[in-house]
């Protein structure tokens, strides 16, 4: 190649490079004109019983509402304090802030941010002693990018971070006092009661376990390993110390159910085992159980408590229907040995048929089969 041909060559493509940066530079100076940063920030402080916070807003989203003549007028001082209650009155219904109620802010001050074309609004809660505050910010829903970032300070230190968008549900954070013990105990126990009483492949693998009776000793224990079992996993995945996917645990836990029908279908009058068992497939649903908590979320700040109320929830309703299971199983073998053996086999079968179609359905229709 000639010196002339390679030098064509360079100048060619140094010209489309600079029509390349050209290009690119319109295309990103273009959305950062039209809104240089779809952000806002909220910062909550809760101490000495009462709330306190700063939002820190753009200009272009409070003049995309407000329309005035000029976005930039809204940073001078005397016309933003003019235009003060049309700003709150916009803001205030789409900041929600939940206690045991929802609370109504005081918004004592407004002035420019201290950063370039931002507005600082300074909001308080007084008399507010909550032990958790549930914080739901959609504050300029005509900008499907916009963010808010939240920041949640408890006696002036940073306890909790968030990022909210439009799809962002309300989220709970916790104080770390007995009050926030109590609102954690009253959010995690019914929602392990719940699950316990929903999950109809936990119920029949109880009522497997209990089917052939037994004395209330033996099935004290029972129950008692089951619950070992389970919550020593609960733990370990909740914590993302152990996590085996869901892929592998929900037909194990199928499998738990289908072995303990054929159990006791083929036990002897031998040595009665199924505490070993139920401390065994413990292990196996507390990751079930975990898998659950996880999608519902553990506040950090509070994670020992709702691991724990969540449990003691789980636990609350396993016993419920151990005691109506049992009592109801106790009044047949009463009645009629030969009806309890019956119930026994029957209550087997169905066991197994039900076992079966959940890892039939887990491993292969993982979707559904209807």
């Amino acid at each position: 190649m000639s010196a002339a041909a390679a030098h064509v060559i360079a100048a060619s493509v140094g010209k489309a490079l600079r029509w390349f940066a050209f290009l690119c530079a319109l295309l990103l100076a273009a959305p950062a004109s039209a809104h240089p940063a779809p952000f806002s920030y909220l910062n909550i402080d809760l101490r000495d019983g009462q709330i306190d916070g700063t939002l820190v807003i753009h200009v272009i989203d409070v003049a995309h509402e407000l329309r005035p003549p000029d976005s930039s007028r809204l940073l001078d001082p005397t016309v933003l304090a003019s235009r003060k209650q049309a700003l709150i009155g916009l803001i205030a219904p789409r900041l929600a802030l939940t206690t045991n109620r929802r609370v109504t802010p005081d918004w004592p001050s407004i002035a420019p941010a201290s950063s370039a074309d931002a507005i600082k609004l300074s909001f308080r809660i007084a008399g507010a002693k909550p032990g958790a505050l549930t914080v739901d910010p959609h504050l300029f829903p005509y900008d499907a990018q916009h963010q808010t970032f939240v920041n949640i300070y408890e006696d002036g230190q940073l306890r909790q971070q968030w990022i909210f968008d439009k799809d962002t549900a309300p989220r709970t954070y916790y104080l770390g006092s007995t009050a926030g013990a109590f609102a954690v105990m009253k959010t995690f126990i019914p929602s392990g009661i719940h699950h316990i009483l929903i999950g109809p492949d936990h119920i029949l693998f109880l009522v497997g376990l209990l089917l052939l009776g037994g004395s209330w000793g033996a099935l004290v224990r029972i129950v008692t390993a089951f619950t070992i079992g389970h919550s020593i996993t609960l733990s370990l995945a909740a914590l993302n110390i152990v996590t085996p996917p869901a892929w592998f645990i929900e037909p194990a836990i199928a499998l738990s159910i289908i072995f303990i029908g054929v159990d006791n279908l083929l036990r002897d009058k031998g040595k009665d085992l199924r505490a070993f068992v139920a401390f065994a497939f413990g292990l196996i649903h507390g990751f079930g159980f975990a898998n659950v908590l996880r999608e519902f979320g553990l506040p950090p700040e509070a994670l020992g408590w709702s691991l724990f109320s969540f449990n003691v929830g789980v636990e609350i309703g396993q016993l419920c229907i151990v005691v109506l299971v049992t009592l109801v199983l106790r009044a047949v073998w009463r009645h009629s040995e030969k009806l309890g053996k019956r119930v026994a086999t029957a209550g087997s079968l169905v066991v197994i048929a039900a076992g079966t179609y959940w890892f039939v359905e887990r491993v292969f229709f993982p979707g559904g089969i209807l």
